[in-house]
């Protein structure tokens, strides 16, 4: 085999590796190292796509090692942020720890069981190789990892509130969980060629997308995963 037909697949075990280290940071509670690795993760998750297509090597192998990487990056390492940022907002209610509180901070992990199905699915699924059915969960992991950079980051109360209410954790772990596996059509950001009105959907995304970057930072996350959802159902 060639040596160009390997490339791919190292760019997905960087991935992989970038998954592994946000995990150990998740589990520390460091969100901010955890986070960049996460987005080094997506990265590689973007990049090797690409370069496989480019060097027209794409096969079985690539797909299956995408998704176990994708499985560390954007399924365990989201869901242990999450768990981790509702245990911390009991322990703080509470001034003390007690052994409940695990109990309920598991609620984050149901986050990375979804995503496990979800790219299961994926896997066997002939409708997504043009579009997504479900929400990405590279899309789900930018959500979550941005809840604890915008809590540090954000000086809005209303925006400090929200992160530091568990109910609106519990909420958002649901909702995520059932837009990751939900029947709905998602565009992909692959652009097969770069005509305005085949690609307009996705042109009025990203400039938006970067707009809301550059206003808002890391408030933007959410917001753009929640736009990227509302123009997928306006374009069905």
């Amino acid at each position: 085999m060639k040596i160009k037909a390997h490339i791919p697949n190292l760019l997905t075990l960087g991935n992989l590796l970038c998954g592994t280290i946000a995990t150990i940071f998740a589990v520390q509670s460091d969100f901010v190292l955890a986070g960049i690795f996460v987005i080094i993760g997506i990265f590689f998750d973007f990049l090797d796509g690409f370069v496989a297509r480019l060097l027209k090597v794409s096969g079985d192998l690539g797909k299956q090692l995408d998704s176990l990487a994708d499985m560390v990056t954007s399924g365990v390492v989201p869901g242990i942020i999450m768990a981790k940022l509702i245990q911390d907002n009991l322990i703080s209610r509470s001034n003390s720890f007690d052994t409940s509180i695990i109990d309920i901070s598991i609620i984050g992990l149901i986050l990375t069981l979804s995503a496990c199905y979800r790219l299961a699915k994926f896997n066997i699924d002939t409708r997504q190789s043009d579009s997504f059915i479900g929400l990405p969960t590279p899309a789900m992991s930018l959500f979550v990892i941005s809840l604890p950079l915008i809590q540090m980051y954000s000086e809005l109360d209303l925006v400090q509130d929200l992160i530091s209410n568990n109910y609106f954790l519990i909420g958002v772990t649901w909702v995520l969980s059932y837009l990751m596996n939900a029947d709905i059509p998602l565009f992909s950001l692959k652009f097969k060629e770069y005509s305005l009105k085949n690609n307009w959907i996705r042109y009025l995304f990203l400039l938006i997308s970067i707009i809301l970057i550059f206003t808002l930072n890391f408030i933007s996350i959410p917001i753009i995963i929640l736009l990227y959802v509302i123009l997928s159902l306006k374009k069905m």
